[in-house]
């Protein structure tokens, strides 16, 4: 079956019904690509509808930060603005008139939306990390807040819920930085912390290479054994959530596990391959985790 083109982008200056902007954003689920299941067929269709909302709002923001043509940096200011005037009731564009009737619908808060802005500025500021501890301020910001909104859209607004989102949502963010080692470095942008690359001998242009050297391997095994760890934190979350969301958290966990697998069965080369999980896996996944209870097992 051919892959449906994804949406155009949207004139802004056009008005827009809360359903054809609701509609464009699930559009845009569909239709992206992501290692990840935005949506499934188990997500009841008023919760399906939000999520596409979040998705949209999240994967614009980021094409912004990473494909933007010009000044991204007053792009992204631009993108602020209207963040700001969807919270003030004066939407413009789909991406914000659908947003602004949700947060009203669902009382949602400013600051994970702002955060998603701010990680973006930060991949402005030359694309390096000196030390875990950056890295992980910058997941606060480009990552945490999706799961904590997610969470929200169900209803949860629990801190200890919150901190267990997040080890999840960092372990995904990782997970995904390890995977796309080389075309990140070819956009100018390295995840990996300095201070660690130096430990294991590794140089930015052999990020560029067709072929990881045996210390790129190294460091590579050394971080995903720590994302790892980071999901097994994590996934008490699955346990304290039920009904369908407690199922679409678990195929998040599962989903970045088997691309972890995927890395070491490539010997923790991700330069000569990139690392992807196809439909096939995919369902696999999702008709593994409802048949499994065992999520401890995960790991």
């Amino acid at each position: 079956m051919p892959v449906r083109a994804a949406p155009a982008a949207p004139p802004l200056a056009r008005l827009w019904s809360l359903h054809a902007a609701t509609q464009w954003c699930a559009d845009l689920a569909r239709t992206h690509y992501e290692n990840f299941t935005v949506l499934s067929c188990l997500t009841p269709r008023p919760r399906r509808n939000d999520l596409a909302i979040l998705y949209a709002y999240c994967r614009t923001v980021d094409d912004i930060g990473d494909e933007a043509v010009g000044d991204r940096l007053e792009k992204l200011d631009r993108f602020e603005r209207e963040l700001d005037a969807a919270f003030d009731g004066e939407p413009v564009g789909p991406v914000f008139v659908a947003l602004a009737d949700m947060v009203g619908r669902l009382k949602l808060p400013r600051e994970p939306f702002g955060k998603l802005i701010e990680a973006n500025r930060i991949d402005q500021e030359g694309g390096r990390f000196a030390t875990v501890a950056e890295l992980l301020h910058y997941c606060d910001r480009s990552a945490n807040p999706v799961g904590r909104l997610v969470l929200m859209l169900s209803g949860h607004r629990d801190e200890q819920l919150f901190a267990l989102s997040d080890e999840t949502c960092t372990a995904l963010q990782w997970t995904n930085f390890w995977q796309d080692l080389r075309r990140d470095a070819r956009a100018g942008r390295i995840y990996l912390p300095q201070d660690e690359m130096a430990a294991f001998g590794v140089t930015e242009e052999e990020l560029l290479a067709n072929r990881a050297s045996a210390g790129l391997r190294r460091l590579v095994r050394h971080l995903v054994e720590r994302t790892r760890s980071r999901f097994a934190a994590g996934l008490e979350l699955v346990g304290l959530l039920d009904g369908r969301l407690r199922v679409e958290v678990a195929l998040f966990s599962r989903g970045g596990l088997a691309i972890l697998r995927k890395i070491e069965s490539q010997r923790y080369d991700t330069l000569v391959r990139r690392p992807t999980l196809g439909r096939a896996e995919k369902t696999a996944l999702v008709a593994g985790t409802l048949a499994s209870r065992r999520w401890r097992r995960w790991i």
